[in-house]
């Protein structure tokens, strides 16, 4: 734990102008960016006593090491550099909304040459237009189902597409009219791309225009007996109207507007928004999130207008934007917002009136997925922090292992051997550090040499990476494996692949002044969260005494004794620890113990699919794999010809020219590598135990 006052900036170093500012841990990570109209007025808040801070302010102000500032000419800017960083570097004590699902989108791809109307979900895509958020896909596909009849933009994915092309005739929708065919060039791509604009036109809110339109048709029409059309027509209105219907009218016509309300308590908060267009509720989503921060509801209101709208542009930022409580930067905010969209946008809380009672209706859908949320997680937090407790009540540690990595060695019967590495943070899988590991340094089945391989590996490139932030005491003494004293850069040259230190980037003293390494510059440090970069508190190894004892001496051969070590032994669950002769055994009830158990489990599992996909990129490979020059089309080619590797190895060089392509240089070659490989086994039917010949034999 740090004491904010031997980071603090020196009196009149701060300057009194808009900015960001970020904290920094121990490790040069970001822990926490924020912004301000006066960076010295707001930076000089974090630096009070710690009894007069909140409590969730004063453990990020002792969990930081330094703290770094960049100055802005306006707010806005502030603003949108502060979402950019905690967008960049994830900092864990910023609010982060967490999307409770992944909802879908009706998406029309505008970016085509023939548009399509599909659900996406996931990430937007450039050139594409979407509509919602819905609840529910089907929610979708039936608005779509009745669209089609008037819209009759092509729906099928790009291999049915292709499919008709080729083929002459169009697909089955084609023909009941919801599709007009352009892949056989029923229409124009464009008179479809007219069609799929109107479509667009129609969800965007645009209605009544175009059912008026409709309605004169078939009323001309009509006066001139064309009654088959009239009809038609009569049911094209009708089935747009059972559309519309599926979205009732909350608001005036025309009216475009997001509503944003909030439900929250001291740990927790929800966000529902709620997407009017036309006046009617064209999409609706929420988000949950933990309060690591101090934060207040306006807070909250503008970090999830930051995350609605920051990737967003255009239409899809609407002209009013309706919340429970104004930002402290509402100028700001709105200016931004504006930005986004291109032209003026409102930012209010709604007094009186339809919109009022919406907002209610937002708020109480807010409320409802709060309870939800935490009804799922039935206490998680809790029983998370009772578990890290646990843990370090049973082994004896300082404090909390926030951080937990566990390894794993997984082969079969001495082929393939590889290792996993998983990391669990606040008792949460962290799968972006999660790593994975061939053994290099010996061949055969050893798990223990295994272990001590994969230990040694992670741990030297954690140093190499503390070289090159200038974090390693050089007091600090590693030996070898021999008892040999090794210096920092043999270290990171003992690494296969580790970055060396020649030549490393040197940038300006952070913003604070503080200089790590003493020599008036550091190494360029972006605050990206780099491979191995940072320590656990907490090494778990899946074994016994014989593996742990191997995770140790690899530690303290690299001169680090201030990470715990410990293995979970499956047979009884046992948890040991270095130089004990008795296991530790937590009770079968225990929450440390089901974290734990976990963990290894992750770590096996991760271990178990890296070698399953080892080994059966092996079993797909053929000796023709080993001649050079030989493509994939003439493999296919001699295979095809000869129907198995059996029949193409009995061949004479002259019969294997005979294949098309096939020098007499090449068919040597083959001939060669297939007398070298050895020949597979036999197969067996293992219901009756008789030896199946190989005349299909492997592919290549």
């Amino acid at each position: 734990m740090a004491d904010p006052s031997s980071y603090r900036p020196k009196p009149g170093q701060i300057p009194d102008s808009p900015g960001v500012y970020k904290f920094r841990d121990e490790h040069r990570r970001v822990i926490y960016v924020g912004k301000a109209k006066s960076l010295r007025q707001r930076l000089a808040n974090y630096f009070q006593p710690l009894v007069s801070l909140h409590p969730r302010t004063a453990t990020m102000v002792t969990t930081a090491a330094s703290v770094e500032w960049t100055v802005v000419s306006t707010e806005v800017e502030a603003l949108q550099l502060e979402y950019s960083w905690i967008k960049e570097f994830d900092p864990r004590f910023n609010v982060k909304y967490r999307d409770d699902k992944s909802y879908p989108y009706l998406a029309v791809t505008l970016n085509e040459e023939f548009p399509r109307v599909q659900v996406m979900r996931g990430h937007k895509k450039k050139g594409v237009r979407y509509f919602g958020p819905y609840a529910h896909a089907w929610a979708i596909r039936e608005t779509v189902d009745l669209m089609l009849r008037v819209f009759p933009v092509r729906t099928c994915s790009a291999g049915v597409f292709r499919n008709a092309a080729s083929a002459g005739r169009p697909c089955l929708l084609g023909y009941i009219g919801k599709c007009s065919a352009p892949c056989v060039a029923r229409v124009t791509p464009e008179e479809h791309r007219e069609l799929a604009d109107e479509f667009c036109d129609f969800m965007a809110g645009r209605t009544g225009t175009y059912i008026r339109r409709l309605e004169k048709q078939m009323m001309a029409a009509a006066e001139e007996m064309e009654y088959e059309k009239a009809a038609r027509l009569r049911d094209d209105i009708e089935a747009l109207r059972r559309a519309m219907e599926k979205n009732a009218v909350v608001l005036a016509d025309a009216t475009d507007a997001d509503l944003i309300a909030l439900a929250e308590d001291e740990l927790e908060a929800a966000v529902q928004i709620f997407h009017v267009r036309g006046g009617r509720v064209r999409g609706q989503r929420g988000w949950v999130t933990d309060k690591v921060e101090a934060v207040s509801t306006a807070g909250l209101v503008e970090h999830a207008l930051q995350q609605l709208y920051g990737e967003e542009s255009g239409d899809a930022v609407p002209k009013e934007v309706l919340v429970p409580a104004v930002p402290e930067d509402a100028d700001a905010v709105t200016q931004w917002l504006s930005g986004r969209r291109g032209s003026q946008v409102s930012l209010r809380v709604p007094q009186r009136g339809d919109k009022k009672d919406l907002m209610e209706t937002v708020a109480r859908n807010a409320q409802q997925a709060l309870v939800l949320h935490k009804t799922k997680r039935a206490s998680d937090l809790t029983t998370r922090s009772r578990a890290l407790e646990e843990i370090a009540e049973a082994l004896d540690l300082d404090s909390a292992p926030l951080r937990i990595e566990c390894f794993d060695i997984s082969h079969l019967q001495g082929d393939d051997v590889v290792a996993s590495m998983v990391v669990f943070e606040d008792g949460l899988p962290r799968k972006s550090e999660y790593r994975r590991f061939q053994i290099k340094g010996f061949e055969g089945q050893d798990d223990v040499r295994s272990m001590h391989e994969v230990i040694s590996r992670r741990f030297k490139r954690y140093l190499a990476e503390k070289e090159k932030t200038g974090e390693w005491d050089q007091e600090g003494v590693a030996v070898d494996a021999e008892g040999d004293a090794v210096d920092a850069v043999d270290r990171v040259d003992a690494v296969p692949g580790a970055p060396g230190l020649d030549g490393a980037a040197v940038g300006p003293r952070r913003a604070n002044g503080s200089d790590p390494a003493g020599s008036g510059e550091v190494p360029v440090d972006d605050g990206r969260p780099k491979r191995f970069a940072y320590p656990p508190q907490l090494v778990v190894v899946d074994g016994g005494q014989p593996q742990v004892a191997a995770a140790r001496r690899a530690l303290d051969e690299l001169g680090i004794d201030d990470i715990a070590v410990c293995g979970l032994a499956k047979r009884l669950e046992e948890v040991w620890l270095p130089g004990d002769d008795d296991p530790v055994v937590l009770p079968r009830s225990s929450e440390g113990l089901y974290l734990l158990q976990r963990v290894r489990d992750t770590a096996h599992d991760f271990a178990i699919r890296y070698q399953r996909s080892k080994r059966n990129k092996r079993i797909r490979t053929s000796p023709l794999d080993a001649v050079p020059g030989l493509g994939t089309t003439r493999k296919q080619a001699l295979i095809k010809h000869f129907g198995s590797v059996k029949r193409l190895r009995q061949a004479t060089i002259e019969q294997i020219c005979e294949v098309p392509g096939m020098g007499r240089k090449t068919a040597e070659a083959v001939a060669v590598a297939l007398a070298q490989a050895a020949p597979a086994a036999p197969a067996v039917n293992t219901a009756t135990g008789e030896i199946i010949e190989d005349d299909g034999g492997s592919t290549a």
